[in-house]
């Protein structure tokens, strides 16, 4: 197969390699609590042939009261091996569109040692619209053997982010909207503060993709946006949001713009917003 290097593959690309039994493709469509109707029965209802679906949801630490943290090796291993991926695939992961969690679990996977992953370009939304096939019902993989081995430095917890308030050796980015990362709105998730983690700056996921074809902006916009909000590229960076999902957006664009070694902030917002959390910012950055 072609070596690929950008982490983004496209429609077309993957119509192509569709029947190709070393690429295996999983829907990893998520949306915030209480929005219906379910990714899971958004898969049901319509998906890319052959997919499964990786849920960000139970394929995490349910031994912490936090959304979603990074599960370990051996939950991973399980998790992945059931939707019928070996270490020796290509996987190709998409969501409906909205470029939300289809990059958590590309980063999942490149933490947890698995380099041949890539993310499709528009996801569902621009394979539909380009009248692609889509079948329904549950998927059926047949499971394999995984071996899953975990790099910490794809990830920071709180303590390492309080340590790093004074010392600012790494920029912290927030994917959260802008009126969020600001504070003049309440947080989706209740009891959460409102406000970002002081000294972080704000690039909402949203400004890195064109939302009528689901597919991510040019290097040069992708660049634009985040110098334009004082992020220094050369330095190294850690990523965050609500609960660590959509910061990975910021971290996918990153990687495209050839930035490597960033990590992203697993609790994010979920963790710090807490009534006993650390320091709280408000207004812009």
């Amino acid at each position: 197969m072609t070596t690929i290097t950008d982490p983004l593959v496209s429609t077309e690309w993957l119509a192509d390699h569709l029947n190709d039994p070393s690429v295996k493709v999983l829907d990893a469509s998520f949306k915030l609590p209480g929005v219906t109707p379910l990714p899971k029965e958004d898969f049901l209802g319509a998906h890319i042939p052959g997919a499964a679906f990786f849920d960000v949801d139970v394929i995490s630490d349910h031994g912490i009261a936090l959304p979603h943290m990074f599960p370990s090796e051996g939950h991973f291993a399980d998790g992945v091996g059931a939707l019928g991926i070996s270490n020796a695939d290509t996987v190709v992961i998409y969501d409906a569109g909205g470029w939300v969690a289809a990059p958590r679990a590309w980063w999942m996977f490149l933490a947890f040692g698995h380099a041949d992953v890539r993310v499709l370009d528009g996801g569902l939304q621009k394979w539909r619209a380009e009248g692609r096939p889509v079948e329904s019902g549950e998927a059926d993989p047949e499971p394999a053997s995984y071996d899953a081995s975990f790099d910490a430095n794809f990830v920071r917890s709180r303590q390492q982010v309080v340590g790093n308030l004074d010392s600012r050796a790494e920029q912290l980015i927030d994917a959260r909207p802008q009126p969020r990362f600001e504070g003049s709105v309440p947080e989706p998730r209740p009891g959460l503060r409102a406000g970002h983690i002081p000294g972080s700056r704000n690039v909402p996921y949203a400004r890195l993709f064109d939302a009528s074809t689901g597919t991510m902006k040019s290097l040069d916009e992708l660049r634009a946006a985040f110098t334009g909000a004082g992020v220094d590229l050369g330095k190294p960076i850690v990523t965050t949001c609500g609960s660590g999902v959509s910061a990975l957006v910021l971290t996918l664009a990153l990687y495209r713009l050839g930035v490597r070694g960033s990590a992203l902030y697993d609790g994010s917002w979920a963790d710090w917003g807490q009534a006993d959390g650390p320091p709280v910012a408000t207004g812009p950055a």
